[in-house]
């Protein structure tokens, strides 16, 4: 372990976050003395600058700890370097504290980004005169986010923690695999508890839509050791071959629905065969729903996970779709002969832009543009270790217009995709079997391919990329950036904020927060604020994004204790 280099990179990221929060006080300094005269725009600007100066002041606060933690692991290190001149090198695990800490730096230096981006454009609209001098300071203030977000990134890189992060990654993945095994491939299928997946309605869900009903029923179905066995194959329209036409089998022991006892859900433990009807926007009634919701980890394995990952439930519920996911020999063949007729060249940066009917209710239209922007941060911060690579970008699409949009707009990017799939996913083709291989060639490239992905996670498509891509890798949270939402598994579950820091409510539109309060998630405003309900008070309105973090919810699952790696 080379201290030396360590020190050099903490030394090199505290400069980074003195820079930034220099930088970002001369801004809100010069803004607030050109308006001196103007006594109005005074007392808005020096209201920004107090929110400011609260938050650079939590942050000192935060970098405190982590230098703290910095100085004991340097002790560790050179302790070790010492004992393994002489005996064989030991991995050794990073604290939980260690963990959420480097992560809540990263999330929090991207919060103060948002804000003090949002900050300078509301200047640049409101006054004409300042737009070229907002200008220069925006574009000084996103290299130096940049440099501070590639500084921070890199601590997991040199902490000497990344092969104790890939062999605990590698050991919890094999170990839900196995116990998903030996539930679906029970050595006697006549005497094996059962969960019937019964999906009620065909007509109202797209094909991620059903995906995701199909994982919450391979999660009880684990929770509650029993074998997940299809019930109405029709309803899931996997293609007109059924589920087994695209993937392996969800057992190879086991498809008699017969049993001796049987009963709807929730049934008992002893009935041998449960039905479990999923539910549909018409059908929602909590009491129908079981308690093993995806965003909910086992309570044997959620300290793990959430040492190992940014966000522990994402991990979780791709480990299903993984299992889930195994495709056909054929269905490798049109992945392979799809990336030969593309020419699919690494490295590349994945678009998944919905459009047509998901624009009419559930989503808003985001422009080419909107996307690309992050596409260029992208390589940006690539380019910032000296290197520079052919820019690509993976196209997946509904609307075919898009790629001669992209290759008039961006004539220095590779466009790499295929137009004739995008025709294929209209709303009046979406169900053939060809459309449904294709849905699936864009979510195996995305998530199995691509180095970051842009998307909007009101998409189901997009959330199910995200969701592989973080059952592939230690933590790839970081990879992804969504347009709307923040993720979320599908309505009506919800996710789970929790207050960190105080908080009084800076006018009508924010809330009061106390430390420990709940917040039901709405969404992200990307401007340093997120909008939520405050379980305590009942209340729906902005609070700043960076006083909390998530909840990790943890339940009783079935433990396996004769399972193990």
């Amino acid at each position: 372990m080379n201290i030396m280099k360590i020190s050099k990179c903490y030394l090199q990221f505290w400069k980074r976050i003195f820079m930034f929060s220099l930088l970002l006080l001369v801004v809100l300094f010069y803004a607030t003395c050109y308006f001196k005269r103007e006594k109005h725009v005074v007392d808005v600007l020096e209201n920004k600058l107090s929110i400011a100066l609260q938050n650079l002041d939590e942050e000192h606060r935060t970098n405190v700890k982590l230098t703290e933690i910095r100085n004991n692991l340097s002790q560790k290190l050179r302790f070790d370097e010492k004992k393994m001149k002489s005996s064989k090198k030991i991995l050794y695990s990073p604290s939980e504290e260690y963990e959420l800490l480097r992560r809540r730096v990263y999330s929090n230096t991207k919060e103060v980004w948002y804000y003090v981006s949002s900050t300078l454009r509301s200047l640049a609209n409101d006054f004409d005169d300042l737009k070229p001098k907002i200008s220069d300071m925006k574009t000084m203030v996103d290299e130096h986010y940049r440099s501070l977000l590639r500084d921070v990134a890199k601590l997991a890189d040199v902490d000497g923690y990344s092969q104790w992060r890939l062999n605990e990654f590698g050991s919890l993945s094999r170990l839900v695999e196995k116990r998903l095994q030996h539930t679906q491939n029970p050595p006697d299928c006549s005497k094996a508890k059962k969960l019937l997946c019964n999906f009620i309605h065909r007509k109202w869900c797209g094909f991620g839509c059903r995906v995701h009903h199909f994982v919450k029923c391979l999660i009880v179905a684990y929770a509650t050791e029993r074998t997940m066995i299809i019930d109405n194959p029709v309803n899931w329209r996997f293609t007109s071959g059924g589920f087994e036409k695209l993937f392996l089998p969800l057992s190879n022991t086991c498809t008699s629905k017969d049993g001796e006892t049987f009963s709807l859900w929730p049934g008992n433990e002893t009935t041998q065969v449960i039905k479990y009807n999923l539910p549909t926007p018409d059908n929602v009634a909590k009491h129908l729903n079981p308690p093993y919701i995806p965003v909910v980890l086992p309570e044997d394995l959620a300290g793990r996970i959430n040492v190992l990952h940014g966000d522990p439930a994402v991990w979780w519920i791709g480990q299903f779709l993984k299992y889930i996911f195994r495709p056909q020999p054929s269905t490798t063949n049109a992945f392979n002969e799809f990336a030969k007729r593309v020419h699919f060249q690494k490295p590349i940066v994945g678009l998944h832009i919905r459009r047509t009917d998901k624009l009419i209710k559930e989503a808003s239209l985001h422009k080419l543009e909107e996307y690309m922007y992050y596409v260029e941060e992208y390589y940006k911060l690539k380019e910032m270790d000296g290197v520079y690579y052919t820019k690509r970008i993976y196209l997946a699409t509904d609307e075919p217009t898009l790629f001669n949009e992209a290759r008039l707009k961006y004539p220095e990017y590779d466009i790499i995709g295929d137009p004739e799939i995008s025709k294929s996913g209209s709303v009046q083709k979406r169900e053939l079997d060809g459309s449904i291989i294709n849905i699936n060639i864009d979510v195996y490239f995305l998530s199995h391919h691509c180095d970051h992905v842009v998307c909007t996670f009101s998409s189901n498509v997009c959330r199910l990329a995200y969701e592989i891509m973080n059952s592939l890798q230690p933590d790839a949270s970081a990879k992804f950036t969504s347009l709307d939402d923040t993720f979320y598994f599908c309505s009506p579950v919800h996710r789970l904020n929790i207050a960190l820091l105080s908080h009084k409510a800076d006018g009508p539109e924010e809330m009061d927060l106390e430390v420990g309060d709940e917040i039901e998630v709405a969404g992200n405003h990307w401007d340093g604020y997120s909008n939520g309900t405050n379980l305590r008070t009942n209340k729906t309105l902005l609070y700043p994004t960076f006083k909390v973090t998530r909840k990790i919810e943890v339940f009783p699952f079935a433990s396996y204790p004769n399972i193990t790696i």
